[in-house]
């Protein structure tokens, strides 16, 4: 991905998923990273990046999202991604 915003490694929790960016008017498909993270240190927060390849978008700049969530916030968050996983597995199983 040229013009990478996100630092990507080995350590990088997703660095090829399949993405869209939507808006009114247009919707472009890219491959993305996402990116789970906490500080080191006395961490406060845990910070989710996604940045879709710029190369691939024709209607937005390169740019990338994050959001910081406290744990109570990610907890939330892992329990949504936990039932709607096991929804879409039930659904696949029953095929």
């Amino acid at each position: 991905m040229p013009n990478r915003l996100l630092r990507v490694n080995a350590y990088t929790t997703f660095d090829m998923l399949d993405a869209e960016a939507v808006g009114h008017d247009f919707t472009d498909e890219a491959f993305a990273v996402l990116n789970v993270t906490a500080p080191r240190e006395n961490p406060d927060h845990v910070k989710l990046e996604l940045e879709l390849d710029n190369s691939q978008l024709e209607n937005l700049p390169a740019h990338a999202e994050r959001v910081t969530l406290s744990a109570a916030e990610a907890r939330t968050l892992a329990s949504e991604l936990e039932k709607y996983a096991n929804r879409v597995e039930a659904a696949q199983s029953d095929d």
